[in-house]
This record gives C-alpha cells, structure tokens and sequence, in this order.
C-alpha cells in the first residue's frame, strides 16, 4: 500500500512540475505562441462513459473487464468472468453551462466460449434546446441537436495471458435538428478500434498480485461531413496506453493503481506567430490527409517540435480499493497541457455491488475556478450474470483472479 502511495504521489508530481517548467521556459523566452489545442469534430467520442472509471481520472485501457470495457478496451472482454454483462450510464454534461446536455451510454458483452466475446454499446450525447436565429435575430425554430455512436466488437484470447479484439463503429452527428440550408446535412462516419490486452496473476497463497497492460486504437476510420461531402472534418482517432496493478491483501481487501497516456492522433493546427510572443492559429492546412496518413503525421507535425508532442499527452492516474468485494471507493487525477485545453481535476467515486447488480458514482473536481466541468457526476447501473442462455463453464476452464470481481485473469503459471 505505501509503494502503491509513493508511486501515485510521484506520477502527480512530476506532471505538476514539469508543466510548470514548460509554462515558465515559454513566458521568459517569448519566442513563440504556445496555446495550441487540438480540435476535432464529434468530441462526444472522447467524453468518459462510466461512472467507475471516471471515478479513478479517466484512466481504463488495463483495469479489470466489466460491462463498460467495450469504450476503454474491448480486448479485456475476453477475459470476463461473467457470460453476459450490460451497463446502463447517465452524465449531465456542462452543467455549468446548460441545463439539457447529457451522455447516456448502455453497453453489453456476451461470452460465446473461453476464448470468444462479443459486445455492443450505444452512445447518445443530447446538446439540449438551442435556439436557430436569422441574421436579424429573429427566432427560426428551436432544435434539439444530437450525436450517437454505435459499436459492436468481437475479443479473443490469443493466450493464457494476452488477448486481442476489433471494434466497428457507426457515427451520426445532427447539429442543427434538421433546420438549415438545404446543402446541410447530418453527418455519418464509419470507423473501427484495434486494441490488445496483457494480464498475469502470481498467487502467494491467501494473497495474489495481478499486472495488466492494455492499448488502443480507436477511432480509425473516414472523415464526416455535414455539406455532403465539400468539406470533411477529422473524428478523434485517439492512442491509449496504460497498465493496471493489482494486489489482492486477504479475501476482504483489494487495491489496484492504474496509469493512462493519451494522445490524439490527428493533426495539429499550425501557429503563425505575430509581435510580443503572442500568435495566432491559423487554418490546418494539412485537412486534406487521408485519415490514415493524419495519424502517422500526428506524431511529427507539431510547430514546436517534439516537445510540443509531448505536450500533447493527457495523463491519468486512479486508485481502487475494494472491500469483500462488495464496496468500492475511488479516485484519480487526470492531466492536460495548459497549452493543449488545461483539463485538469480530480476525481472520487463510490461502488456497491450486490450479487449481479452494482451501482457506480463518479464526482468531479476541477483544479481552476470557473471550470465548466465543476460539478459533473456519473450515475452506472450494471448487471452481471454467470450464466446467461448456456450451462456454466466447467471447474478450471476459466481461470479466475484472485479477488477481482469483474475478471477472469490468466493462469499464473
């Protein structure tokens, strides 16, 4: 527990630092504009859809598999415990803002053997009642606009330990309800994630300790357009790499500490800088790249060089400890540049599970004032049932991890 301690409290550190170094090296030289964001159409994909991992800063590629895996890594599925599982997640978004924007997520898997797993999920992201006004402000309509996302995935164990999956998705995004010119439209995008998961489990007697590691390649797919097809815009095809520690103390207690790297794999807008270190963003002009060639650019093409792509690395990092396996508590820490969105909070949340319900809440905590994400909370309601439609798996055929209630890990040989 206190190396878990130590390690966290050096990983938040270090971050905090070094920001703060970058900060004071670009106000002292002035040379160059540094406040630089990536912006992509349908950002709704990148808002964190359960309430437990956005509990622990959104961090997820490598925790243990439950009904909501399928938007961090649809590999860990493989490895579930349970035949079937689905998981219902409400988010108010923006509450700061508006009153009517909000997330609903509802996800599934189904185990077909050992080895093979499939799932579905939906997003749905309501941006509330807008108002369409004329040139003269005179009241159009009033319109709800929406976006949704669906996804269906298949996860296979590739071995005792690693397994592998590939997830297709279909994009809608309505932004004005169906009020505008005639040349808008609704737009759609197809797109797919290719991900992988690691788990070892070493038991030592009452006790056990489990590693994970888990990446994913999600959002691989075409650009959208709403002015069928004059102008497409880029969707979020993003890079996860993380890794999950686990240590089981005795049958009523576990703890866990995982460790997230994110980055966009998209291109980044181009600075023209002007007089007194100040700058402007001008229009990318790399647009016109294929999707796939965004993504191997996206690594190079940052004006300031490698070290702006380092800037452009979100950080997460969360914590979990369980009790007899029925009562969880939560909480992480999630890091963005302050030149690349300056996201940065905490986060705490709470879980009871009962036989095959549980219950999840999440609470966000901004580090600035007059953050617009103060005060978001997430509300998951999952069921996970042993044995949905077959016979139960035989005795050994699914190895389990010692105290971990939502996965099957490998054998620990």
């Amino acid at each position: 527990m206190r190396i878990i301690s130590i390690i966290l409290l050096t990983v938040i550190f270090l971050t905090v630092f070094t920001d703060q170094v970058a900060f004071s090296q670009s106000t002292v030289t002035g040379q160059d504009f540094k406040y630089n964001p990536i912006t992509t159409s349908v950002p709704f994909l990148n808002i964190t859809a359960d309430s437990r991992h956005g509990a622990m800063g959104d961090v997820g590629v490598a925790t243990s598999p439950d009904a909501s895996a399928q938007y961090w890594n649809a590999s860990k599925l493989a490895f579930a415990k349970d035949s079937f599982g689905i998981s219902l997640s409400y988010i108010p978004w923006l509450r700061q803002l508006v009153r009517d924007m909000n997330l609903a997520y509802l996800s599934s898997f189904y185990r077909l053997d050992n080895y093979q797993t499939i799932g579905a999920s939906l997003r749905y992201f309501s941006m509330g009642e807008i108002m369409l006004t004329d040139q003269n402000g005179t009241n159009i309509a009033n319109v709800r606009p929406n976006e949704f996302a669906i996804d269906i995935s298949y996860a296979r164990k590739l071995s005792d330990h690693f397994s592998g999956a590939v997830e297709l998705r279909y994009i809608h995004s309505d932004l004005s309800g169906g009020i505008g010119p005639e040349s808008y439209k609704p737009g759609s995008a197809f797109a797919s994630d290719v991900s992988f998961y690691y788990i070892k489990t070493v038991n030592n007697g009452n006790s056990g300790q489990t590693i994970s590691a888990g990446i994913n390649l999600s959002n691989i797919g075409s650009k959208i357009s709403y002015d069928e097809g004059k102008n497409k815009e880029l969707i979020p095809a993003n890079l996860r790499i993380g890794s999950t520690l686990t240590k089981e103390f005795d049958q009523d207690n576990m703890f866990s500490v995982s460790l997230d790297f994110n980055k966009l794999l998209v291109p980044t807008p181009q600075i023209s800088a002007i007089g007194g270190g100040s700058g402007v963003v001008i229009s990318d002009n790399r647009t016109d790249q294929t999707a796939i060639s965004s993504i191997f650019s996206s690594f190079s093409d940052a004006p300031g060089g490698f070290q702006e792509e380092l800037k452009e690395i979100r950080i997460s990092t969360g914590f979990e400890y369980w009790y007899h396996h029925q009562f969880a508590v939560r909480g992480g820490y999630f890091h963005e540049n302050e030149y690349k969105g300056n996201r940065k909070f905490f986060s705490a949340g709470l879980g009871v599970k009962m036989n095959i319900c549980a219950i999840d809440f999440a609470y966000l905590i901004p580090t600035q004032r007059n953050n617009p994400l103060a005060n978001t909370v997430r509300f998951t309601l999952i069921f996970d049932l042993k044995s949905f439609g077959r016979k139960k798996a035989s005795p050994g055929s699914v190895p389990v991890v010692p105290g971990n209630a939502n996965a099957a890990p490998a054998s620990s040989n």
